[in-house]
């Protein structure tokens, strides 16, 4: 950690070349003497990257970044947050700190925050940044997480685990026996220090992997932001060995959709067939990752077009969590019946069909965009049909 990038000339410099081109920059150089110019551009680039994902570091003055990595692997504030709002308890440490962002907002909710992490200049950094903003209580410790855990014999009331994806040999990775902490191989070590851990994982993971590899899984919850699955949140508790809960959310702006099942009762439920109706639904990302296709029939009272469409009918209509439209017309899919629609803009989504979006634009000439929304689909009796609607939010 270079303190004298802190200086207020070099941070005028970062602020104002946040847009321009690294290139620009790196043969034109820098004439600072105690910074190099590969320094400055570390910086230029991870606070650029920061502006959208980390406001309050982007807005906070000589806020000290790490490299470009460490942003794109720290969580978001969006999502930071979130998490904070599920764990409650006195003390919580989290032993993967990585930048720091879980912690800022685990220590709204907790007295008692501890930061581990292994790299000592990115524990010093986040270190110094608390200070920025004002945060004070938590702890950094500049070592590996379980090794500080051996050494103390303290109990806390979370551990908060995110593991490296990336492997030395096998490059970026998934499962979380390949991850760094091997956490199925630590997980009986970490139970000694507490009742109850949190692991978040790549939106990548598949939940029955994820499932398999761990033990004592009470909560999972799949967390999308804007329509995009961002991360998994693994919730342990020592001993638990009941039905495990599945909890979804997409979060647009101050909104949040929320929808919860049962693992075990996914199986069992049935969900209800039907043509379309008078209104046509289309899950948002968290649910079709966490696979709740029958629970949502079941649960919100809506039909499903086909096994495999993933699209959902009404005759009135409800809260829906993903996107709600007002059907207009349904037609048969050939050319003649896409010729007589007449329309040459329009908003097109394909479910289990056959062609893809590009496909259909370009053999009907469709450009991207208006207010009218077309569904390629399949309904219940294996036809393909195209359904108009409109949006009803």
């Amino acid at each position: 950690m270079n303190s004298d990038i802190l200086n207020t000339e070099i941070q005028a410099f970062i602020s104002n070349n946040l847009t321009t081109n690294i290139s620009k920059i790196l043969l034109k150089g820098t004439n600072f003497e105690t910074v190099s110019t590969q320094e400055i551009i570390e910086q230029i680039e991870a606070k650029a990257k920061s502006k959208k994902k980390l406001p309050n570091w982007f807005s906070s003055e000589k806020i000290y970044y790490p490299n470009k990595l460490n942003i794109e692997q720290t969580s978001s504030e969006i999502t930071a947050n979130y998490k904070s709002t599920l764990f409650k308890g006195n003390s919580i440490i989290d032993i993967t700190g990585g930048f720091g962002v879980d912690c800022f907002y685990f220590a709204k909710q907790f007295e008692e925050v501890v930061h581990c992490e292994i790299n000592e200049n990115l524990s010093k950094i986040v270190n110094y940044n608390y200070t920025q903003l004002n945060v004070k209580n938590i702890k950094t410790v500049a070592l590996d997480g379980i090794d500080y855990l051996l050494s103390n014999e303290k109990h806390y009331d979370w551990i908060y685990i995110d593991p490296s994806r990336r492997h030395e040999k096998k490059g970026k990775v998934f499962f979380l026996n390949d991850c760094l902490p091997n956490v199925p191989f630590h997980l009986d070590t970490l139970f000694n220090y507490t009742t109850n851990i949190a692991i978040k994982t790549s939106p990548l993971l598949d939940l029955t992997i994820g499932i398999n590899e761990l033990k004592h899984v009470k909560d999972i919850h799949v967390v999308a932001v804007k329509n995009e699955v961002k991360e998994l949140i693994w919730v342990l508790e020592k001993g638990f060995t009941g039905n495990i809960s599945i909890k979804t959310v997409n979060i647009i702006n101050n909104n949040i959709e929320a929808f919860s099942f049962k693992l075990n009762d996914e199986s069992i439920n049935m969900s209800s067939y039907s043509e379309p109706q008078k209104y046509l639904y289309e899950p948002n990302a968290a649910i079709l990752k966490s696979g709740a296709f029958n629970s949502v029939s079941k649960q919100l009272n809506v039909s499903k077009l086909h096994q495999h469409s993933h699209l959902y009918t009404s005759n009135e209509l409800t809260m829906f969590p993903g996107r709600s439209f007002k059907i207009e017309s349904i037609i048969d899919y050939n050319k003649k019946n896409i010729k007589a629609l007449n329309i040459s803009k329009a908003n097109i989504t394909t479910r289990n069909f056959p062609e893809t979006v590009q496909l259909i634009r370009k053999k009907h000439n469709i450009k991207d965009g208006g207010n009218t929304y077309l569904f390629f689909t399949t309904n219940y009796l294996n036809n393909k049909i195209i359904v108009i609607g409109s949006k009803t939010n």
